[in-house]
């Protein structure tokens, strides 16, 4: 498995994900935010969607042509746009009002390797890049219990802070991970307990009473 940063706002390449396979696809077509990837070159790691033979999603440009997944390739070609060798995906922007601000938007992980840890180890390979860039804070803002579980494990801390939309914000500096305390955690978790989830959130968070912030996840090293 490889850490690799495809570029940096805001012209970075497009990157086209299987949206059977990833949530969030269409966001990472997007030329005006930059993205990392986890990426495999092992065969036995190439995944492709049980639907044989697709066509692009609504999302995609090219309505109209017909699309065939290839489950001998690994990148995109003329009859596949997915590149099948990424694990899991990152897109990331500056801050609009602080360009020392390095805000992750999308964190998108492989349906068959979610809860693998592939989203924390992800999100914190690309720390050592942004600090290269200049950027000397990381933000998230996260919708739900499991993400924020994963952006604590990498590195990340609650502000106190929500969104608009009900997300809670996190940050941590650019150079090392946020310190945090148990308090600080649990108390992020009694916002999300206050939203009468169902399973599997309820028992996700159940789990949780009491418990210290959970241990961070390795960077994977980069191919660049």
């Amino acid at each position: 498995m490889e850490f690799t940063v495809l570029g940096w706002p805001p012209e970075a390449p497009t990157l086209r994900l299987d949206y059977r396979s990833f949530a969030y696809a269409g966001k990472f077509v997007l030329s005006s935010v930059g993205k990392a990837v986890l990426r495999t070159e092992d065969s036995s790691e190439i995944f492709t969607s049980p639907e044989a033979h697709a066509h692009v999603d609504a999302n995609e440009s090219d309505r109209g042509q017909s699309m065939h997944a290839d489950a001998n390739t690994n990148h995109p070609t003329e009859s596949d746009p997915y590149d099948h060798s990424v694990l899991a995906a990152l897109s990331f922007s500056a801050d609009r009002t602080d360009d020392t601000t390095l805000c992750y938007r999308y964190v998108s992980v492989r349906s068959d390797k979610r809860g693998s840890g592939l989203g924390p180890r992800l999100a914190a390979s690309l720390t050592p890049h942004a600090v290269d860039r200049g950027y000397d804070r990381l933000r998230i803002a996260v919708n739900n219990p499991f993400a924020y579980e994963a952006m604590y494990r990498a590195g990340f801390a609650w502000t106190g802070r929500e969104t608009g939309i009900a997300e809670l914000v996190l940050e941590r500096p650019a150079e090392i991970p946020a310190t945090t305390t148990y308090e600080q955690y649990q108390s992020g978790l009694t916002e999300y307990r206050k939203r009468d989830y169902d399973d599997p959130e309820s028992t996700f968070l159940a789990n949780r009473q009491e418990t210290d912030p959970p241990a961070l996840h390795t960077a994977v090293n980069s191919t660049q």
